[in-house]
């Protein structure tokens, strides 16, 4: 019999399995609080559960858990951590500290299948998705390790790691759920993000069946230029996005989309770009990311000037949007934007 990591499982899911028992559903609330407290490793440390109880579940489940295999740390205090799947493959999640609040972008998939040609993940080819366990795991092991680091709390997840999230869709709203849960991580709707490189169809599905934040990795509103750095445009155009953003996507009372815009030297960053950009994103409550290509060696793009950069943020505020400069984090150990990728274990 094949063994159940009850990290898998949501609460309704996790009920279902007790029931399936012939338990009582009160009992799945027990055992699901219990996955989620600090240190909990064991069925034996579930001192509410009967000893008969204790032993069924480890006869047939167990209780993974994530501990670091490599971390690096940037001179900016970014802390990359590389996890150790399983069956040998390997997965990176990285912690942005900041003064109010600390960040994780969690990974969702081993590599990437979306071919960005920009993004080094992309590189990898796709591996396979991860499991809910696997993604709750990353959050889990981080909050350990700042626990014990003094590192305060975590604040905020972005999903934007490796993989793309909605190409992962029910494994990633079953780790959704669990992570919001109030008995299971506890965090807020509104602190959690979701990227996606556009699956039309998976984004009006998402706010649908769960209330996060979404961010659209965008980087042109030209069909020609997007398709030339992402090939999934080729699939769902840019009005095609756009218009699912703009009338599909349930948006609650004072939230809005964020758009990643990444700029290239000579491809994305002129003022023309700009003002197509602001006139495609007229009538989405939005705010908008620019981000510096971050630069790797494997690839031939370069980003553009710091001014060329501001003048490009004007065009976007004096239209009447939020335009925000982002200073990529972590860029000297591989760790920002588009950087992560890794080889070990194929």
């Amino acid at each position: 019999m094949q063994r159940i990591d009850l990290k898998d499982l949501p609460l309704a899911q996790l009920t279902d399995f007790v029931v399936g028992l012939g338990l009582p559903a009160f009992r799945a609330k027990q055992i699901f609080s219990w996955l989620y407290r600090p240190g909990i490793i064991s069925f034996d440390q579930m001192t509410d559960l009967s000893k008969e109880l204790r032993a069924t579940l480890a006869a047939q489940c167990d209780i993974s858990s994530f501990a670091p295999a490599a971390t690096e740390t940037s001179e900016d205090g970014t802390v990359k951590y590389g996890f150790r799947l399983n069956d040998g493959l390997m997965i990176e999640t990285v912690l942005i500290p900041e003064e109010n609040r600390n960040t994780l972008c969690v990974s969702s998939q081993v590599g990437c299948a979306m071919g960005c040609r920009f993004c080094l993940t992309g590189t990898m080819g796709f591996k396979r998705n991860l499991r809910p366990a696997e993604i709750v795991n990353q959050v889990m092991a981080v909050m350990d390790d700042m626990a014990a680091g003094g590192k305060g709390r975590l604040t905020n997840l972005v999903f934007m790691g490796m993989g793309e999230p909605l190409a992962n869709f029910d494994n990633l709203l079953n780790a959704l759920e669990i992570l919001m849960d109030h008995r299971g991580l506890d965090f807020s709707s509104r602190k959690v993000t979701v990227s996606t490189c556009g699956l039309v169809p998976r984004i009006k599905e998402l706010g649908e069946r769960i209330e996060v934040n979404l961010a659209i990795s965008l980087h042109s509103v030209n069909d020609a230029t997007r398709s030339r750095l992402m090939p999934v445009n080729d699939t769902y155009p840019v009005d095609v996005l756009l218009s699912t953003c703009r009338h599909d996507f349930p948006l609650a009372k004072r939230r809005r989309i964020m758009f990643e815009y990444t700029l290239f030297e000579g491809i994305n960053d002129s003022l023309a770009d700009a003002k197509e950009l602001a006139r495609k994103l007229r009538g989405i409550r939005c705010k908008i990311n620019l981000l510096s290509y971050n630069r790797c060696e494997a690839l031939p793009y370069r980003s553009p000037t710091r001014k060329q950069i501001e003048a490009f943020q004007k065009v976007l505020q004096d239209a009447g949007y939020s335009a925000f400069i982002r200073t990529s984090r972590g860029g000297d150990i591989s760790a920002a934007c588009g950087q992560l990728a890794k080889k070990e274990g194929g």
